[in-house]
């Protein structure tokens, strides 16, 4: 209560004529992301729900948290695999924590510092949409990035792949992927499927020739106890993070589905790599549930949603099979289907405007 009272009284700075009026949209950022917004609809509500976009952010936040443990402990567990040390867990876990922190930090400041920038200047509130977006970014990068590269991925994802499109809502493509395919393309020698700990990810691996022989086991895969990008070797805790989501209805099922379905038809068709390893390679599950399913970037039309993630699942396994310079398919099917998603969506309203034309048409011809 006591930080409550205090925001009330220093709130007038921050408003219209006030001391600091020029800063209010960082102030009221700071406030809504401490307290739910007092204000309320006084009139022309439709609709009256408790879930609005800071309970979404903050769902899809708690979901990430395995995967950023999990891949916290990860960054340990392969530095003292690679040196052949046994220590503890907190050992492991420690190390771990020192090598991911600096990358938040890089990921929080860089990205709200140009947010706050741009609503200042257009004199908008700031969105809750990045906080998700800056914890993303690590999660698929690797943990050996350069800070300053990685400041450049994130200044470019936030600036060309939000706020020239007028912020969040308005993106086409999800900003966290961009950072990424801006290091893979920009920097590719520290986005090529190698670990600096303990050598090559499964990914890595087929890139260079190697067989299903040479990959780690089904279970290290499942498990996570492999290198790869922080947040996406743990299909566990990707899994327990992706069905806290789907329980509060906040994932679209027609999406997930579908890009299972596109995946694994793609694969029979024309992978020598049985489908479950594609599954479990790379960031094929970490994409479907947290990338893909981005509501802003995705197909809105419940039929769209359906061809859109066959699309992604398909092209993905596609991309890894025929051009094994890019073996992880997976980003750059969302990004190319985020570019075509409303396209997508005016097909499909398109089709059925059609059909009722001829409903109607018919109904006409009928009743003469």
């Amino acid at each position: 209560m006591g930080l409550r009272k205090y925001i009330d009284k220093i709130k007038p700075n921050f408003e219209e004529n006030g001391k600091f009026a020029k800063f209010h949209s960082t102030f009221e950022a700071f406030e809504t992301f401490l307290y739910t917004p007092n204000r309320v609809t006084s009139c022309g509500a439709h609709i009256r729900d408790s879930v609005d976009m800071k309970r979404n952010m903050i769902s899809v936040l708690i979901a990430l948290i395995p995967c950023f443990l999990f891949g916290t402990w990860n960054i340990g567990y392969q530095h003292f695999l690679s040196l052949g040390e046994s220590v503890t867990f907190w050992q492991t876990f420690g190390y771990g924590l020192l090598k991911i922190i600096p990358l938040y930090l890089v990921s929080y400041i860089v990205g709200l510092a140009i947010e706050f920038t741009f609503a200042e200047i257009r004199h908008e509130e700031v969105n809750e949409g990045y906080f998700v977006t800056g914890f993303l970014i690590p999660l698929i990068m690797p943990v050996e990035v350069p800070l300053w590269m990685l400041a450049i991925a994130v200044a470019f994802a936030v600036i060309i792949g939000k706020e020239v499109f007028g912020g969040s809502g308005m993106n086409v493509v999800n900003p966290a992927l961009l950072a990424r395919a801006f290091l893979f393309f920009s920097y590719p020698s520290k986005m090529t499927g190698i670990d600096a700990y303990s050598g090559a990810t499964p990914l890595g691996t087929i890139f260079n020739g190697g067989s299903v022989n040479e990959l780690p086991s089904l279970m290290d895969m499942f498990v996570g106890t492999i290198p790869g990008s922080i947040g996406e070797t743990s299909k566990i805790a990707i899994l327990i993070g992706a069905l806290f989501l789907i329980i509060n209805g906040i994932l679209s099922l027609r999406i997930i589905i579908s890009t299972f379905i596109g995946a694994i038809a793609m694969s029979l068709l024309i992978s020598d790599i049985p489908f479950y390893y594609h599954l479990l390679m790379g960031g094929f599950l970490f994409g479907t549930f947290f990338m893909a399913t981005d509501p802003v970037t995705a197909a809105q039309t419940n039929i769209g949603k359906w061809i859109y993630g066959f699309l992604i699942g398909a092209i993905a396994i596609l991309i890894r099979v025929a051009n094994p310079g890019y073996p992880e398919g997976m980003m750059l099917a969302i990004l190319l289907m985020n570019v075509f998603a409303p396209l997508i969506d005016w097909c499909v309203v398109a089709c059925n405007i059609r059909k009722r034309k001829k409903r109607w048409a018919a109904a006409e011809r009928s009743a003469k």
